[in-house]
């Protein structure tokens, strides 16, 4: 997960807040505001206070009761003013009745209203939360297991909106790089790499990448922010014809060796 110093996070529905305690204490960004979707009371009464207080100690916001998708519940907070919006393994509240579950599960079923959820969060997050002069991250968090794969994060949640899915990493991000204002001519890589696997995004004009496996050669264009290409190791590869205004993200699952 990349979290930088300088951004501003809001993390959804934190059952016990230890996430936003972790997140602070090991990243320390610039800001953080931590939500709850219970009352503080219920909230000790399942998991106690031990984080929240951790969290208030260092005069950090935390509001409970806060619906993502339901705006009242954002009262307390300021609009548009974070760079990154965090949902942790989201999942619908549980149902207070077996009635309640018939009711809303009728017409319905659950894993719809799981996608109709998230869709909710990604809409409101860019409507609402995130600053439009900011980073505009929403990264969901999720395992490739039931229900979470059943919901198709990658290619349906984000339709008919300017939300770009910026895809899944595969490995811990341990470095980030930049390649921009290139020079007419720039070639850079021209190796591979014995350890590292790389995911590459050019986030604006574009560049091209020549990549060579030993038995076959192919060249990729890189020209949407919303695609990304991911080098696997011991992959040749030659990032060239960048334009003017090309910046290109480099994700690594090592460090600089």
């Amino acid at each position: 997960m990349i979290i930088k110093k300088q951004w501003r996070i809001l993390t959804i529905g934190d059952g016990d807040l230890s996430f936003s305690n972790a997140l602070l204490n090991h990243h320390q960004p610039a800001s953080l505001t931590a939500t709850v979707y219970d009352s503080l009371s219920t909230m000790s009464g399942k998991y106690g206070d031990q984080f929240y207080h951790q969290l208030k100690m260092k005069n950090n916001p935390v509001l409970f009761e806060f619906d993502v998708c339901n705006a009242n519940s954002w009262a307390g907070l300021a609009k548009n003013s974070f760079d990154l919006v965090i949902f942790q393994f989201p999942l619908l509240p549980a149902f207070s009745s077996f009635s309640e579950y018939q009711n809303r599960c009728a017409k319905l079923n659950i894993n719809t209203l799981n996608r109709r959820l998230l869709r909710d969060f990604l809409i409101n997050s860019f409507n609402h939360f995130l600053d439009p002069n900011g980073q505009q991250l929403c990264f969901i968090t999720s395992k490739d297991v039931k229900p979470y794969r059943q919901w198709n994060i990658e290619n349906a949640l984000h339709l008919q909106t300017d939300i770009h899915y910026l895809g899944s990493i595969p490995f811990d991000i341990k470095r980030v790089f930049y390649i921009y204002k290139t020079t007419e001519g720039t070639i850079r890589g021209q190796h591979a790499n014995r350890n590292s696997k790389f995911f590459f995004i050019n986030v604006n004009g574009s560049c091209k990448v020549k990549v060579d496996d030993g038995v076959t050669q192919e060249i990729i264009t890189l020209d949407q922010p919303h695609k990304a290409l991911y080098m696997d190791k011991m992959i040749w590869k030659e990032m060239y014809d960048f334009s003017e205004d090309a910046v290109l993200i480099v994700l690594s699952s090592e460090h600089y060796d």
